[in-house]
């Protein structure tokens, strides 16, 4: 899968809509103004990053030891919350729409529940 067919994945979920606020950059999906994932080029590589809560986010840098990564652009207190890797097919393409699966659901469970009532049956 391409970065772009992350990108549309991720924009199929309920409420999700792409946002620019770091530039044209980095392509950021949000749902109610939260970020649950962010596509861009790091050191010559498309990447992103996906959040998580941490037993989440360990496993797969487990799975994936190098390669799948704390946020690099997090602060030090959030990276156990977000993941980043490379879409250069090191890490397989159903592995990554479970992340971004659990992205969203993470972003959504902290949302209020009248929200997640709307959301929930994505």
């Amino acid at each position: 899968m391409s970065t772009e067919d992350f990108i549309k994945y991720c924009l199929s979920k309920k409420g999700a809509y792409k946002d620019f606020p770091f530039g044209e950059d980095c392509t950021v999906i949000k749902v109610e103004k939260r970020i649950f994932a962010q596509f861009f080029t790091l050191k010559g590589q498309e990447s992103a990053t996906f959040n998580c809560d941490a037993m989440t986010g360990d496993f797969y840098r487990r799975l994936y030891p190098g390669v799948v990564v704390r946020g690099y652009h997090c602060p030090a207190v959030q990276q156990p919350y977000f993941n980043t890797l490379p879409l250069n097919g090191s890490v397989e393409a159903s592995v990554i729409l479970e992340m971004i699966d659990h992205s969203y659901k993470t972003v959504v469970g902290k949302l209020p529940k009248y929200i997640q009532k709307r959301l929930v049956d994505q």
